[in-house]
């Protein structure tokens, strides 16, 4: 992790297991990232990063909306950082090989909550818990893609359906 987001006070950590290798959840967890939502809370929030730009995979300075990428260490670890109005923060997602087919993923966040509004901000997010549900829906959502992904390479293959091409008839009829 970069000196910028461990200058940054630790919030929580949350962790799943998972079922598939680590580059399948690797995999799953981009496409999670890469397709979070529309930028309209970004924009809402005063994000500095409020659309998806750069290159694609993420990759360094790749952006989504609310985060930019920090790091890519694929596929171990996907830092990303962003900035509003009323906190710097970073997600931190590391994968963790568990078996050749197991692996937990865990996803580290890191907040400063500056002023007054902040800690306005920080008691709206924590106090409900709106921050833990939207953590722990993130590593569900990776966990079931993963694991879907894991199983349709794991099947064998499906035989061929739909109706069997019909005999043409000879025209000697």
């Amino acid at each position: 992790m970069s000196r910028a987001l461990e200058s940054l006070p630790y919030v929580d950590e949350h962790a799943v297991t998972i079922e598939a290798g680590r580059e399948v959840a690797w995999l799953a967890l981009r496409r999670m990232v890469e397709t979070a939502g529309p930028g309209r809370f970004a924009r809402f929030l005063g994000c500095l990063d409020t659309a998806a730009s750069g290159p694609r995979p993420l990759a360094e300075w790749s952006t989504v909306p609310g985060f930019h990428v920090v790091m890519v260490d694929r596929p171990r670890e996907l830092a990303l950082a962003g900035r509003h109005r009323y906190s710097d923060y970073a997600l931190v997602f590391r994968l963790d090989e568990l078996a050749p087919k197991r692996c937990r993923l865990r996803a580290e966040t890191r907040a400063l909550f500056p002023g007054t509004m902040g800690a306005v901000y920080r008691a709206l997010l924590m106090g409900p818990g709106l921050h833990v549900l939207a953590t722990r829906r993130m590593l569900r959502t990776v966990r079931r893609d993963a694991e879907r992904a894991a199983a349709r390479a794991a099947a064998p293959p499906a035989p061929a359906r739909g109706r069997m091409p019909r005999r043409r008839r000879s025209a000697s009829r």
